[in-house]
């Protein structure tokens, strides 16, 4: 569970400077990130942190603040940037979504104190088998994160693809970020007009199927003669790379299920898994 030596080398320069404004020194900060990622692959509660990492409160706190100040999100953005800049990632995009249990102890969450960016929501939604939060994310087409949104669990899926979208965003060393992929493989969920209209607005190739429903209205209004939109079969069998994807991410437990209070520290746990996926390429 610990970082390989190939993983640090890429993220260690990204990482704040280990000592602080006031006071010593922060713990290691290679420790502190082996001590965090044992605790989402694991799903154990804080407490139960081996002795070896230190005390688990500093490692929490480490967490949570460099959540709240962007820390993970722009490590996971500078990777991007890194393999965008090296070739390695590959801008063929497959977008979809997951539903995450939550555990109940992860309602509990106090009201004061959430940072400005914190769903009012937590992103949590209840229905009738529970406390759930949904996932919407983008993967490349090597199954590597490039987006995460969260919502509560009975969102549906086309309202949050816009905002999955828009959180595509890779710097580069001149120009503007590069934000818009070549083409985005979707399932039947994405399929509605207006998601089709915003792909061919950006000049981005749509690779969604339509439901029968959506085939059965074209021809009752006689829309382009009844007939669907263009649909490369060929091109469709690689959106399963976000469903591995997700595959990978839930194989930490502590991602598999939610124990995170708020959305920002569940998101952190994400931006995690994806730093030590781009980081081991």
């Amino acid at each position: 569970m610990s970082l390989t030596d190939v993983q640090w080398a890429r993220i260690e320069p990204l990482l704040p400077d280990r000592t602080p404004k006031r006071g010593g020194q922060w713990r290691d900060h290679r420790q502190v990130i082996n001590a965090i990622v044992w605790k989402y692959r694991t799903g154990s509660p804080w407490k139960n942190l081996p002795s070896g990492f230190g005390s688990w409160k500093g490692v929490y706190n480490r967490l949570r603040n460099w959540a709240l100040d962007g820390t993970w999100a722009r490590v996971f953005t500078a990777l991007l940037a890194q393999a965008d800049a090296e070739e390695d990632l590959d801008w063929v995009v497959a977008v979809d979504s997951t539903i995450v249990r939550a555990h109940q102890h992860a309602a509990d969450a106090r009201k004061k104190g959430a940072s400005a960016a914190e769903p009012t929501d937590y992103a949590l939604g209840r229905s009738r088998g529970g406390l759930t939060t949904k996932i919407h994310l983008a993967a490349d087409g090597n199954c590597r994160p490039l987006a995460f949104v969260l919502t509560a669990g009975q969102a549906g899926d086309a309202p949050a693809f816009a905002q999955v979208m828009a959180a595509i965003r890779v710097p580069r060393e001149r120009g503007r970020p590069r934000v818009r992929p070549t083409v985005v493989l979707a399932d039947k969920a994405y399929s509605s007009r207006a998601i089709r209209e915003h792909l061919r607005r950006r000049s981005i190739r749509a690779v969604i199927p339509q439901s029968a429903d959506q085939m059965a209205h074209r021809r009752r209004r006689g829309r382009d003669g009844g007939r669907p939109p263009s649909f490369d079969k060929v091109a469709y069998k690689q959106r399963n790379t976000v469903e591995r994807c997700i595959n990978r991410l839930k194989q930490w437990r502590g991602l598999a299920t939610r124990y995170d209070k708020t959305a920002t520290m569940y998101q952190a746990g994400l931006h995690l898994a994806g730093i030590l996926t781009w980081a081991a390429r």
